[in-house]
């Protein structure tokens, strides 16, 4: 099982993550973080845990750490 974790007060609000993630399970919030811009969550029930918005997020605003007994 993976576990996704959000540095939201990193997010500038690219984007990249939400066009994207194959399963479209990234959005924007109406919700603002420190620097003003929104911040984005993860739908848990569409997320698969690929990585790919981990992989395209400039900021490192998304971590996702990997449960070793579950591999």
């Amino acid at each position: 099982m993976r576990e996704i974790r959000l540095h939201t007060e990193r997010c500038k609000a690219c984007g990249y993550c939400i066009h994207f993630c194959p399963k479209k399970a990234i959005s924007q919030q109406n919700s603002f973080n420190q620097l003003g811009y929104k911040i984005i969550t993860i739908d848990e029930e569409k997320c698969v845990g690929c990585g790919t918005c981990f992989v395209v997020c400039p900021d490192s605003v998304i971590e996702i750490i990997n449960d070793p007994e579950a591999l």
